[in-house]
């Protein structure tokens, strides 16, 4: 009877061990590519004051939140923050824009970006999501640091 078992247990261990280990597995390169697209277009769009560039990676619903000086809770629509471009449209800025990390599990995804500026750097969060067959943007969080005088 005790041979028997383990035959049995043995295939029980198996199974639990491929089917755990499928969870492990890393995504498909065609969606890291197609986060990539996605999050190029938006360091296209800070770096070059592109409105189009950002509107192509974000969900038109996206909101962008922040913490203000007084420690509050800020949060910006997309027009809110597009509007911040008008200035400056087609003009190439100063930054350095990374891509810090970048992690995809099944239909989600996030990013992390760092732009660096002569005056400040950002850390970006920016969470998408793949819906409708495409990556869009969801969401942003962000911080600020001022660079030291």
């Amino acid at each position: 009877m005790k041979l028997r078992l383990i035959p049995a247990l043995m295939a029980l261990v198996l199974g639990l061990f491929f089917t755990q280990a499928g969870y492990a597995q890393a995504p498909a390169p065609d969606d890291r590519v197609a986060v990539r697209a996605v999050v190029d277009n938006y360091l296209h769009g800070l770096k070059f004051n592109d409105v189009e560039s950002l509107k192509k990676a974000f969900w038109p619903d996206a909101r962008l939140f922040f913490t203000k000086t007084d420690g509050s809770l800020g949060q910006l629509t997309q027009e809110q923050w597009y509007a911040g471009f008008a200035q400056a449209a087609g003009k190439e800025s100063k930054a350095d824009l990374k891509v810090a990390s970048l992690e995809v599990t099944n239909d989600v995804a996030a990013v992390k970006v760092v732009e660096t500026y002569p005056s400040a750097r950002y850390t970006d969060y920016i969470s998408l999501v793949r819906f409708s067959g495409q990556w869009q943007i969801v969401n942003k969080i962000y911080t600020e640091q001022k660079a030291a005088k």
